[in-house]
């Protein structure tokens, strides 16, 4: 008696590694979030280089998996794991005064990474043109300094611009250099797509 058996895939290689990348930009974004500086015009507010990877993960991974990234990260920082800055974890951080930036992070990178791609399907970041690059990361800078200053404003019980002038003012020069350092880092040869 012989038994024969087809081969099944539950999954596909594509989805396999979109999944991979999207855990490792979840568990990037949750390593270095923790690390904060104080800014010395708005000490609420920390820097981290969680708007990097966010920058990063919608160029390389495109909009529907630099979303499930994010969407990750917030729910592992919603189980209790600290990975939101200052080591923090809990809806209380997502509800709390900076948390409409930590909903801002899906919703950026899936602007950056429309931007970036089209809807022709992903390009490989460093053939992106750079005047895309840069539209693409100021979309979705845009989109995650809104989503902050709504909720500031939301949580402060004040008006959007003083949340903007509290919130968003100081960062950009911060959000400038990352921008840059995007760009670098796309054009290097340190990204390769595969």
């Amino acid at each position: 008696m012989t038994a024969t058996t087809d081969s099944v895939e539950l999954v596909g290689e594509e989805v396999t590694g979109n999944v991979a990348r999207a855990v490792l930009f979840a568990a990037a974004t949750s390593a270095t979030a923790p690390v904060d500086m104080v800014h010395p015009l708005a000490p609420n507010v920390p820097i981290t280089l969680q708007t990097l990877w966010v920058y990063l993960a919608g160029i390389v991974l495109g909009p529907l998996w630099a979303g499930v990234a994010f969407t990750l990260y917030l729910l592992a920082g919603l189980i209790g794991l600290p990975v939101f800055a200052g080591g923090n974890a809990g809806l209380g951080v997502i509800l709390g005064p900076t948390g409409g930036f930590l909903i801002g992070f899906p919703l950026g990178a899936m602007t950056i990474g429309a931007v970036a791609h089209g809807t022709d399907g992903l390009t490989a970041p460093g053939e992106v043109p750079v005047p895309r690059l840069v539209l693409a990361l100021l979309a979705g800078t845009a989109v995650v300094y809104a989503a902050g200053a709504v909720g500031y404003a939301v949580v402060q019980a004040i008006g959007l611009v003083a949340a903007v002038s509290a919130v968003v003012v100081p960062f950009l020069p911060v959000a400038g250099l990352k921008m840059a350092g995007t760009v670098a880092i796309v054009r290097s040869e340190a990204i390769v797509a595969r």
